[in-house]
């Protein structure tokens, strides 16, 4: 199974824990929390599309991108 890799910012009022647990509940994973702002790289599998997570989470939710690798010139 394949999977995609979300950097998923909270909001400062989230429940972090509550998320993380949303995550696994989803087949996901958590592979890094940030220390500095309240966030974390989550993994999905392919089938899992992000937007169900941010269904359960859309007013904890402060940002989603999707982790990929960035060129610069």
């Amino acid at each position: 199974m394949t999977e995609k890799s979300f950097i998923v910012t909270l909001k400062e009022h989230a429940d972090a824990e509550k998320f993380k647990e949303s995550v696994n509940k989803l087949g996901g994973s958590i592979t890094h929390e940030f220390n500095l702002i309240k966030g974390f790289t989550v993994k999905l599998p392919d089938h899992m599309h992000i937007n169900k997570l941010k269904e359960g989470h859309s007013n904890d939710i402060a940002n989603v991108e999707e982790d990929k690798e960035v060129h610069t010139n």
